[in-house]
C-alpha cells in the first residue's frame, strides 16, 4: 500500500519541472499580452487625433498607398511619433533593468543616478549657451550621458563596483548637475529657454524620421548586446563572488553591459529628450508582471514601450490641454518613489 502511495506522490524532480513549466506559461503568456496591449496603443497613436482615421486607411498609408488626408497627417506625422514613443520606450526599459539588476537596486536607474542629468545639462548649454540645434545637440546629449556614466563608475569602483556606492554618488552628480542645468536655463533668452525646457521635458512633439533612425541603429546595435548577456545578468544578481564561480568574467561583463545600457539610454535621451522614470518603472513593473524568475529584459523593453505610448495619448487627449508625454510618466513616477522609500524605510530593508 505505502509503496503504491510512493508511486502516485510526485517526486521533488518532477514538482520543480511543474513549477519552471509554468513560471514559463505565465511568463509567455504576459509577455503576450503586453505585445498586443503596444500593438493596439502603436495603432490607436495613429488612428487617433483632430481627425480620425479607420484601420484600413492607416494600414493603405503604412504600405506606401496614397491616402487621401492621411498620407501626409498618418505617414509624417503620427507614424514617426508612434515609431519613436516605441523605440524610446525599450531603450529606457532595457537601460534601466539592466542597471538595476546588474546592481542589485532598484534606484539605480538612469534617472536616479545622473546619466539622464548629464546628457539633460550638456543638451541644455548646446541650445543657451552654444546655439546649437537638432542632431548637434542630440550629439552633445549622446557624448555627455556616456561620459557622466564612465565617471560614476570610475568614482564608484574600489576594487569592484557597489550597488549603493553607485547610487550614491550617482545621487551626488545628479544633483550638481541639475543645478549646472537650473544655472544655464536661468541665463537663456526667451526663445531658447523655451526650447529648452521642451526638451528637457522629454516630449515627443514634432518627431521626425530623422529623430528616429539614431534610436533605431542603437536598438538593433546594443539592443542584441543587452540579450546576449541576459544569462550573466542574472547571475550578477547573485553577487559577484557567485558570478564569478560560475564562469562570470565581472568586470569585463559589468562593463560591457553598461556601455550598451548607457548608449541606449543617451540615443534614446537624445531623440525625445529624458522622459522621466520610465527607465525607473519599466523593470519593477515587469517583474510584478512575469515574477522574479527569467532574464527581465524584453518584458521591461516591452513594458517601456507601453508606457510611453500610453503616456503620450493620455497627455494628447486626456486633458483639456496637451502635455508632453514627460508630464505624465513623471506623476506616474514621482509617487512610486516616495512608496518605494516608505516601504524600505517600513521594514528597515536596503534598497
Amino acid at each position: 500500500m505505502s509503496a503504491a502511495l510512493s508511486a502516485a506522490r510526485p517526486s521533488a524532480v518532477e514538482v520543480v519541472a511543474d513549477g519552471r513549466r509554468a513560471r514559463g506559461r505565465r511568463r509567455r503568456l504576459v509577455m503576450a499580452l503586453l505585445a498586443l496591449v503596444a500593438v493596439a496603443l502603436f495603432a490607436a497613436t495613429l488612428m487617433v487625433g483632430k481627425t480620425f482615421y479607420s484601420p484600413a486607411e492607416v494600414w493603405g498609408v503604412i504600405l506606401g498607398h496614397d491616402v487621401d488626408g492621411a498620407t501626409f497627417t498618418v505617414g509624417r506625422l503620427r507614424l514617426p511619433r508612434a515609431v519613436l514613443a516605441v523605440l524610446t520606450g525599450v531603450c529606457f526599459g532595457l537601460g534601466g533593468v539592466t542597471f538595476q539588476t546588474m546592481l542589485r537596486n532598484p534606484l539605480a536607474s538612469p534617472d536616479i543616478i545622473g546619466i539622464s542629468s548629464g546628457a539633460s545639462a550638456a543638451a541644455a548649454f548646446a541650445i543657451v549657451v552654444l546655439g546649437l540645434g537638432g542632431a548637434q545637440v542630440s550629439a552633445f546629449a549622446i557624448v555627455a550621458g556616456i561620459a557622466v556614466a564612465l565617471i560614476i563608475y570610475a568614482l564608484a569602483y574600489r576594487g569592484g563596483v557597489a550597488g549603493t556606492r553607485l547610487v550614491l554618488i550617482g545621487i551626488g552628480i545628479a544633483a550638481t548637475l541639475n543645478a549646472v542645468t537650473d544655472y544655464v536655463l536661468k541665463t537663456a533668452p526667451q526663445w531658447e529657454l523655451q526650447e529648452a525646457m521642451r526638451w528637457l521635458t522629454g516630449s515627443l512633439n514634432g518627431a521626425s524620421w530623422e529623430q528616429v533612425r539614431p534610436v533605431l541603429v542603437a536598438t538593433v546595435v546594443f539592443g542584441p548586446v543587452l540579450l546576449l548577456l541576459a544569462r550573466d545578468l542574472g547571475l550578477l544578481r547573485l553577487g559577484d563572488d557567485t558570478a564569478s564561480a560560475l564562469g562570470v568574467r565581472t568586470e569585463r561583463t559589468r562593463i560591457a553591459l553598461i556601455i550598451a545600457a548607457v548608449a541606449l539610454i543617451a540615443f534614446a535621451t537624445s531623440a525625445a529628450g529624458p522622459i522621466a522614470f520610465v527607465a525607473f518603472l519599466a523593470g519593477p513593473i515587469a517583474a510584478r508582471l512575469v515574477g522574479p524568475h527569467g532574464s527581465p529584459l524584453v518584458p521591461a523593453a516591452l513594458v517601456g514601450a507601453v508606457l510611453v505610448l500610453a503616456a503620450d495619448l493620455v497627455g494628447q487627449f486626456a486633458f483639456g490641454s496637451r502635455y508632453p508625454v514627460g508630464v505624465i510618466t513623471g506623476a506616474l513616477g514621482a509617487p512610486y518613489l516616495i512608496y518605494l522609500i516608505a516601504r524600505t524605510n517600513r521594514t528597515g530593508g536596503s534598497l
